[in-house]
């Protein structure tokens, strides 16, 4: 057992962030530190609850002695560190991420995406009409959740809550290379003949809406989906006695969505199928 599970705390280290002297825990990242700092770093690809892939590289850093940009969710804080987060060679290596990314899926679901391009000056039209731009249909074949290819940013974090971060069901994979990669299940089969148990925890980790609930996709399509008015009450689940808790979304006096709290010491932001979506019999007003 690790001292960090036994309570015992962990012990500070100090180094500079953006001319600033920063304390903080061993072992934590640049990332954690800017965000407990008050500094915003972008980040697509991180997730509190999974470790970091580095993948999205949004949240790059200079550090002093480093040749290269380094990824902020995955470099840890070392004592002495001199880090900067908005010289000019970051702001162009995320200025143009961004603008690599908004060029090739359709981003107008991910939080935070737009502040991003106006902060950065971000151009996603000026690789023009010839951009490589996945123009995927939406794979609609349940009534639980949809799978937006066209969105999708190969993060890798549904794969990962899926398999031993997560679920371990490994039901899903990215299959392919290059242009032709997708986040699939085995043989691109329909979800309904995969080895998928409709936890829909890939829902919560998913950062551009890829992957989305039944009732919010076709909430989007009928132009009935407004986040601004929905309410989130925090509950607790009914089913069994484990106790998970939930998040319910609320928006003309129902339910229209579940999520579970990252934060939760039951489920740690993990649901089954009936937590997540057998919630009708609590608005069946028959």
């Amino acid at each position: 057992m690790t001292l960090t599970a036994l309570g015992i705390p962990r012990r500070m280290l100090t180094f500079t962030l953006d001319g600033a002297e920063t304390r903080v825990p061993e072992d934590t990242t640049i990332l954690d530190a800017c965000r407990a700092a008050g500094t915003d770093v972008p980040a697509l690809c991180h997730g509190d609850s999974l470790a970091p892939r580095s993948t999205c590289r949004l949240c790059v850093v200079e550090v002093e002695g480093s040749p290269a940009l380094v990824p902020a969710c995955s470099r840890r804080a070392e004592p002495g560190m001199e880090v900067r987060t908005a010289t000019e060679r970051v702001r162009h290596s995320r200025r143009t991420v961004l603008e690599l990314l908004a060029s090739s899926v359709d981003l107008s679901t991910t939080p935070g995406v737009a502040g991003w391009i106006e902060e950065y000056g971000a151009d996603p039209d000026r690789f023009g009409p010839v951009a490589a731009r996945l123009d995927a249909e939406p794979r609609v074949d349940n009534d639980l959740f949809v799978r937006d290819h066209g969105k999708c940013i190969l993060c890798r974090r549904c794969v990962d809550v899926c398999g031993d971060q997560g679920q371990h069901t490994f039901a899903i994979t990215v299959s392919g290379r290059g242009h032709d990669a997708r986040v699939t299940v085995e043989h691109d089969a329909p979800l309904t003949d995969s080895a998928c148990v409709y936890c829909g925890n890939c829902l919560d980790v998913c950062p551009t809406g890829a992957l989305s609930s039944r009732s919010e996709f076709d909430g989007r399509v009928a132009g009935t989906w407004d986040e601004s008015v929905q309410t989130r009450t925090n509950t607790v689940c009914g089913y069994c006695g484990v106790g998970c808790g939930l998040t319910l979304h609320v928006q003309d006096n129902g339910i229209v969505k579940v999520t579970a709290p990252q934060d939760d010491p039951v489920t740690r932001g993990n649901l089954c199928i009936k937590g997540r979506f057998g919630y009708q019999h609590v608005q069946n007003r028959g």
